[in-house]
């Protein structure tokens, strides 16, 4: 078996797109979505992307990124396949050495799996990957927490909030659509409490509108929700934040369900609701449920 272990972008990204969708049973991905995990995530480094070739056929793939969050020095495994009949001959122990000794060289103190603020396809390993968390032990990650992801029908509710929003109007809160002209206020308000969440409000914005809602008290920017942030084009709705001066007056069901009238006009048939913290606030007000647990695994890398 001669395999080749290349570093950098994939040379052909609709082949590393079929090989990633096909060798993944619970997920899928495309050309376009692959782009965006790789070349828009905001700390992009072809030094940490990898694949293994045989014979001219992908046969595994490893992209990890770099981020320094709160102080601490995150390496992430981001993306990772091996083509299912070439598994326990050593080309993803391959990938992944070699991505690490990057990351460690690069800094990196900690590492984990797939749950990569600013820019992620998963929010950890869903266990019925079972190969991938035996993998992920093996190389000598532990798991620490686990995060959900939660589904909603989109043709199960009425989604209209004008009642509400007249009612809001008269204690001096309006909502609307966010415009490009609102991009310095949604920063300053992300400064307050969300800034990880800055690079999904970012990505948007970009859309014609802005999938991005957003709440006024006293002509302040106090509240905002989005959907299209991330995984764009599969119906994900997040990240949502109201400022303590808003909270109470029921504005998160407000903007989550403009949202999810947003994605319905879209014709999507259901919104994904990823790495859930207030389970019950999404079964309460749109009949949310958990559809996948993610396990979150964490490596401590020994500093001299």
């Amino acid at each position: 078996m001669q395999i080749k272990i290349s570093q950098g972008w994939p040379e052909d990204m609709e082949a590393t797109a079929r090989f990633l969708d096909r060798n993944w049973d619970y997920d899928s991905i495309n050309t376009d979505l692959l782009q965006e995990k790789l070349y828009e995530d905001p700390y992009a480094d072809p030094q940490l992307c990898f694949t293994a070739v045989e014979k001219g056929d992908i046969c595994g793939f490893l992209y990890g990124v770099r981020r320094d969050i709160r102080g601490v020095a995150y390496g992430y495994v981001k993306l990772m396949a091996v083509d299912a009949s070439k598994r326990r001959q050593k080309i993803g122990t391959q990938l992944y050495q070699k991505a690490e000794k990057q990351l460690i060289d690069k800094g990196a103190t900690c590492l984990r799996w797939y749950d990569v603020p600013l820019n992620y396809f998963m929010p950890g390993i869903d266990p019925r990957y079972t190969a991938a968390y035996c993998f992920a032990q093996k190389m000598g990650f532990k798991k620490f927490d686990e995060s959900l992801n939660m589904i909603t029908d989109l043709g199960a509710m009425d989604w209209n909030t004008q009642k509400e929003e007249k009612e809001l109007a008269k204690k001096g809160v309006k909502v609307r659509r966010a415009t490009p002209e609102n991009r310095k206020a949604l920063s300053e308000l992300l400064e307050t409490e969300w800034e990880l969440w800055a690079n999904e409000v970012d990505m948007a914005m970009k859309d014609t509108p802005p999938s991005v809602h957003i709440a006024f008290i006293d002509n302040k920017l106090r509240a905002f929700s989005v959907h299209n942030g991330n995984n764009k084009g599969t119906g994900w709705f997040g990240p949502m934040g109201t400022h303590p001066e808003l909270r109470g007056l029921g504005m998160g069901n407000i903007l989550l369900k403009r949202c999810l009238q947003d994605m319905k006009n879209q014709g999507h048939t259901h919104a994904i609701i990823p790495w859930v913290a207030p389970v019950s606030f999404y079964s309460h007000y749109v009949k949310a449920h958990i559809n996948r647990v993610f396990w979150r695994m964490e490596k401590q890398i020994k500093t001299s």
